[in-house]
């Protein structure tokens, strides 16, 4: 009886590593060399390190931040973003102000969302990804996902070999014979998750191991812990960290933190 539980397990086992393996190859053939000093002649500042840091949310968590402290923008902590000064000084600024409409005033977490999918942020993310430093949206998004199936795999055949083990027949052997036809799904997903970890992981992130080093080469003084919101430092925490890097605990409400 217990011999119907394994298949599910088995096919859900195979059929997620052979996307992670697939997913790993297309990553390879679309990611492309790395260029480690592409970063000279890109010029990245501060919206390009929250690109790599946490992509296009990131991004707009920071304008918004920005524009906050500048007086343009007023964030309340009951969720909801008003405009203070129509006229935007940059391209994405003009953006944001648009998206929050002719009234003047939206909710937080709908000028975030609809923000991010706004040309004037992707731009960022496209320029980042033809220097090398971003990894493109597509490869990012099936590495993700495969990575989540494999996982999805190994907590369904864990639960599988409970429900065998509940099924064997006690004093026959069952039970042995049921860890032991497990364990190939269970050392399949596990094992394929262990080599995605150095082999596939950067693919999952925003940065690619060009872009990381970027992010890693960033110094944050521990005096922008207490600095205000315009201060360079404070800005170049929420580039890399988020908005939770704020001192200002009604800031970080506002914006859901």
């Amino acid at each position: 009886m217990w011999l119907l539980l394994l298949l599910p397990a088995l096919l859900a086992a195979v059929l997620s590593c052979l996307r992670l393996v697939r997913a790993a190859a297309t990553a390879d053939s679309l990611a492309g060399p790395a260029r480690p000093h592409a970063a000279e002649p890109l010029g990245v500042g501060l919206y390009e390190t929250a690109y790599l840091a946490g992509g296009p949310t990131r991004v707009v968590e920071l304008a918004l931040v920005l524009m906050a402290a500048r007086g343009r923008l007023h964030l309340a902590h009951t969720g909801w973003t008003s405009v203070a000064d129509p006229h935007g000084r940059t391209r994405l600024e003009r953006a944001l102000i648009e998206e929050i409409g002719p009234e003047g005033q939206c909710p937080t977490g709908r000028l975030r969302d609809g923000l991010a999918r706004h040309p004037a942020v992707l731009e960022i993310g496209g320029r980042l990804v033809q220097a090398g430093l971003a990894t493109p949206a597509v490869v990012r998004d099936s590495t993700t996902l495969a990575v989540r199936q494999v996982r999805q795999a190994l907590v369904l055949s864990v639960v599988l070999l409970g429900g065998a083990l509940a099924l064997a027949a006690p004093g026959t052997g069952d039970a042995g014979s049921a860890v032991a036809w497990f364990s190939l799904p269970l050392i399949l997903t596990s094992g394929t998750l262990l080599m995605a970890r150095v082999d596939v992981h950067p693919y999952t992130r925003w940065a690619t191991p060009a872009g990381q080093d970027v992010l890693d080469a960033v110094h944050i003084p521990r005096q922008s812990l207490g600095a205000s919101p315009t201060d360079d430092a404070v800005l170049t925490a929420v580039a890399v960290v988020g908005p939770a890097a704020l001192p200002d605990a009604r800031l970080r409400a506002a914006l859901r933190y």
